[in-house]
Order: C-alpha cells, then sequence, then structure tokens
C-alpha cells in the first residue's frame, strides 16, 4: 500500500460531468448530485485503513451539511476491483450498509471519472461551491490511519464545506488529505488537474 498526499487545490478547476451506477442500481450525473449550495464529492473504497477509519465521522458530517448547509455529496469508488475484489460493486453495497451510508456511492469502473479529477488517493475529497468551482481539495482532520477525537475546530473538511456553503469561497489553509493510493488499471497513468 502506497500512502499519497493531494495536491493543493486547484482553483480553476469547474467540476466534470460523470454518469455513473450508485449502489441502489441507479445511474448519476453530476446534475442529479448538485442540488445545493455546494456539492462535496468524495474518491473512497471500501478497504483502505484512512477511509475505514474516519467513515462513521464522515457519513455524520456528510449528513450535518445536507441537512444544516444544503450541501451534497456523493462518493465514487476508483479502484481497479479485478486486483481489490474488496472494492467490488457488491462490497460496496455491503460496507455502504454496515456504515448507514445513505449519499450516492458510485462506481467507476474504467476510471474515466477519476482520472479526469485527478484523484490520487482514498480518501480524495473535492469541495465546489454552488458554481461547481473547486473550492477545497483537502484533508477530513488530523485523523490518518488512526482515529482522533477531534473537536469541532479540527473537523477540516466539515468546516471548510461549511465556509464554502456560507461564502462562495475557497477557505485558507487547506491540508493535504492522506490515503491509499488509487488501484489503477494501468501504471501509466498521468496526473491532470
Amino acid at each position: 500500500m502506497v500512502a499519497l498526499n493531494t495536491p493543493p487545490v486547484n482553483k480553476k478547476f469547474i467540476a466534470r460531468d460523470f454518469l455513473l451506477k450508485s449502489i441502489d442500481g441507479n445511474l448519476y450525473n453530476l446534475d442529479s448530485c448538485h442540488k445545493g449550495s455546494g456539492l462535496l464529492i468524495m474518491f473512497i473504497c471500501n478497504h483502505c485503513p484512512y477511509v475505514k477509519t474516519i467513515i462513521s465521522n464522515l457519513v455524520y458530517d456528510v449528513n450535518v451539511l445536507k441537512n444544516n448547509y444544503n450541501i451534497y455529496s456523493v462518493a465514487i469508488m476508483p479502484n481497479d476491483t479485478t486486483t481489490y475484489p474488496e472494492d467490488s460493486y457488491e462490497n460496496m453495497i455491503k460496507f455502504a450498509q454496515e456504515y448507514s451510508i445513505d449519499f450516492p456511492y458510485l462506481i467507476d469502473e474504467n476510471q474515466v471519472i477519476a482520472r479526469s479529477y485527478g484523484a490520487v488517493c482514498t480518501p480524495d475529497f473535492f469541495g465546489f461551491n454552488d458554481k461547481l468551482e473547486l473550492c477545497y481539495r483537502g484533508r477530513f482532520d488530523a485523523s490518518g490511519r488512526n482515529q482522533v477525537n477531534s473537536k469541532q475546530e479540527d473537523r477540516d473538511l466539515f468546516n471548510a464545506m461549511k465556509f464554502i456553503a456560507q461564502t462562495g469561497k475557497s477557505p485558507e489553509n487547506q491540508k493535504p488529505s492522506i490515503g491509499c493510493s488509487i488501484k489503477w488499471k494501468s501504471q501509466d497513468y498521468k496526473f491532470v488537474t
């Protein structure tokens, strides 16, 4: 397992459309996920210890962001499921049930969407304002692979998305996310953002 950090936020990046299958069997695109004052697109997977460390708190925060700040969220699983069967569609359904995930959890089987966003690891968070301009590309909190008891002020992702909902702007001092490298089908991948 290779741990990677996300690059700094590219404030010129605009959310790119997608059409991916969710664990509920439906297809979702960018418009069907963007309904409010912002959109959080998360690249996650089932097996990554970094994701497992934060998933319960992430589900809680995503629900609060939706109910209190009109920020909708979608998760995309980008890994090669042939090499990592723990991340299969069937296991995504089990993972979502185990952690009560009620936002769309999509599979990017051909990895085109992960590549178009320049995603590098799981978790990799992309926080957009209501105009779908990228405003946040940072960490969930200071957890890494070890659970920490984050105080309200230490909830980086939550506070960033709240700020974006209230101002439409990019918060300062973004710290990179760290996670397991995306498991690419081809090692020839070049990062694009």
